[in-house]
Parts: C-alpha cells; sequence; structure tokens
C-alpha cells in the first residue's frame, strides 16, 4: 500500500488547534476505538474508521495540519481523504465553540 498526504489549513493558534484535533481525536477513541499516541506537537492514530483502516501521523504547525496516512487504495481514497478534510476542517473552524465541534462531529 502506498502513502496519501493530506494538509488541513487553519487559523487557530498551534495550542488551540491541539486542543480541538484533540476532541476529534477523542471522537474517533470512542466510536471507533482508535489508538492515539502524541509525540510534541504530532501524534499517530492506528485503528480503522468507518470501516477504513487508518495508520496514519500528522503533525500541527502554525497554519496547518500536514499528515500521511496508508492509501486505501483507489477505490476509498477519495472517500478517506474527502472524511479527513471534512472532519479536521470541523474542528479548525474558529466560528465554532468547543459545544459546537461535540455537535459537529457525530
Amino acid at each position: 500500500m502506498g502513502t496519501m498526504k493530506f494538509e488541513v489549513p487553519h487559523t487557530l493558534s498551534k495550542d488551540e488547534a491541539r486542543k480541538r484535533v484533540e476532541q476529534l481525536l477523542k471522537y474517533w477513541i470512542d466510536k471507533y476505538g482508535v489508538k492515539a499516541d502524541w509525540s510534541g506537537d504530532g501524534a499517530k492514530v492506528i485503528g480503522k474508521v468507518m470501516g477504513i483502516n487508518l495508520d496514519a501521523n500528522f503533525t500541527i504547525t502554525d497554519g496547518a495540519i500536514q499528515g500521511e496516512g496508508t492509501d486505501p487504495g483507489m477505490l476509498l481514497r477519495g472517500q478517506a481523504k474527502s472524511y479527513l478534510q471534512k472532519k479536521f476542517s470541523t474542528v479548525l473552524d474558529p466560528s465554532k465553540s468547543a459545544s459546537d465541534l461535540d455537535k459537529g462531529l457525530a
């Protein structure tokens, strides 16, 4: 299997972006049972989300979340990338509060 790269820009502080991404990871842990290990400003996530194997690393920078993960193959690549972009964009939306995020993740 190859690697799929993704990048989601944000305008939040790095600390705020991390707090919000932690909410997303908690959602994935609770809903799908994934495992997440933080190291500095990045995390490794392993598990299955919506039936797709997820083995990804990402880093939070001042202006974006950058990452790469196992490419699920041509048939699921677009769906997987779209899902990641949507979820990260939702949590990184500066117009949403923490309680809005919990509603938006479901």
